[in-house]
C-alpha cells in the first residue's frame, strides 16, 4: 500500500524535465551500466542547460576491481564528467555512480555517512529507469531519505517551531558534520525555493517514522519518547564524531578517481576566466600534476 509520503515523493520524482536531460540520462545509463538515473541540483530548478548537470546513476553492482573497491571504498559514489552531444547542443554532466543497494542502505541512515539522505531529502527527478522494479526501489529509497532527514530534524531542531526551523537546523548540522564551507544563509536559500514542499514533507516523514507530534498554529511540536530521543541523539553524535575522517576519505577518493577531471577543470577555467587551455593526453592522464602549469598559463594569459 502506497503511503502519503511515497505518493508525494513519486509525484516529485516524475516532474517534467527537458527532453535533452532524459536523452543524456539514457546515454549515461548505457555508458555506466545503470538501472536508474536521478537528476538533481540547481538545473532541475532553473533549466539552464548550459550549466553543469548533476546526475546519480544507480547500478546493479559496484564497478571496478575488487582490489580497487577494497582500497578506495564503495561507500561513496564514483564521480565522472561527461560531455554528450544532443542535437546541436553539448550537454555537460557531473555524474555520481553508486550501486542501488548501497544507495538504499545509505538512504535509511544506517551508514555513518550523511551525504546521501540529506541530498535526496531535497528535490530530485527520476529521469530514467530500466524496469518498474528498479523504479520502485529508487522511489522507496528516496522516501527513506526523507524519513531519515525527518527523524534527525526532530532531535536537532527546536522543541517547537515551524517546519522550516527544523529543516534549517538539520541543514546547518549536516554542513558542519560534512565540513562543507557554505555561505551564511545557504539553508534559507535552499528552503526558499520550495517552502511549501518542506512544510508538507516534515509531518509526513514524522508520521511514517512513528514520531508523534502536535500542531499548534503554525508550529510543530514533536513528542519523542526518552528511549527514541536518546537513540537518535547518540546516532547523531556518532556521525558527528566520524564526520571529519569520513569526509576527508571521500574527498581523497574523489580526487584520485574522478574520471574526466581534466576535461571538467579546463571547461570550468574557460567558463570563469575566458582562457582556453588545450586538453593534451598528458593533462588528461595526470590532472593533478598538470594543475600548476595550467594555473600558470591562466594567470599569464589572463594578465593576472
Amino acid at each position: 500500500m502506497t503511503s502519503a509520503l511515497q505518493s508525494l515523493v513519486a509525484q516529485e520524482l516524475s516532474v517534467a524535465v527537458p527532453r535533452e536531460i532524459r536523452s543524456v540520462a539514457r546515454v549515461l545509463a548505457e555508458r555506466l551500466g545503470g538501472v536508474a538515473v536521478l537528476f538533481y541540483g540547481s538545473v532541475l530548478r532553473t533549466g539552464a542547460l548550459g550549466d553543469i548537470l548533476d546526475f546519480y546513476v544507480l547500478t546493479p553492482r559496484a564497478r571496478g576491481s575488487l582490489l580497487r573497491r577494497a582500497v578506495l571504498g564503495s561507500l561513496w559514489p564514483d564521480v565522472s564528467y561527461h560531455e554528450i552531444r544532443v542535437g546541436e547542443r553539448t550537454i555537460r554532466a557531473k555524474v555520481a555512480t553508486m550501486p542501488l543497494s548501497t544507495f538504499e542502505r545509505a538512504a535509511t541512515g544506517v551508514l555513518l555517512d550523511t551525504t546521501i539522505w540529506i541530498r535526496f531529502a531535497q528535490p530530485s527527478a527520476l529521469v530514467w529507469s530500466h524496469s518498474p522494479a528498479d523504479q520502485h526501489r529508487t522511489l522507496s529509497a528516496v522516501a527513506e531519505a526523507v524519513k531519515t532527514a525527518g527523524r534527525f530534524a526532530a532531535v536537532l531542531g527546536p522543541r517547537h517551531g515551524r517546519a522550516e526551523d527544523f529543516w534549517k537546523a538539520l541543514l546547518r548540522e549536516t554542513y558542519r558534520v560534512e565540513f562543507r564551507v557554505e555561505p551564511p544563509g545557504r539553508e534559507t536559500q535552499i528552503l526558499g525555493h520550495a517552502p511549501e514542499r518542506y512544510d508538507r514533507l516534515l509531518p509526513l516523514a514524522w508520521q511514517e517514522s512513528g514520531i508523534a507530534f502536535d500542531i499548534r498554529g503554525s508550529s510543530l511540536v514533536p513528542s519523542l519518547g526518552f528511549g527514541e530521543c536518546r537513540r537518535l541523539v547518540q546516532a547523531w553524535l556518532t556521525r558527528a564524531a566520524a564526520g571529519k575522517p569520513l569526509n576527508v576519505a571521500r574527498l581523497v577518493k574523489a580526487a584520485f578517481t574522478f574520471d574526466g577531471a581534466a576535461r571538467y577543470g579546463l571547461w570550468k577555467i574557460e567558463r570563469h576566466t575566458g582562457v582556453r587551455v588545450a586538453l593534451t593526453p598528458w593533462r588528461e592522464r595526470h590532472p593533478l600534476l598538470a594543475a600548476p602549469g595550467v594555473l600558470w598559463r591562466v594567470f599569464h594569459v589572463g594578465g593576472g
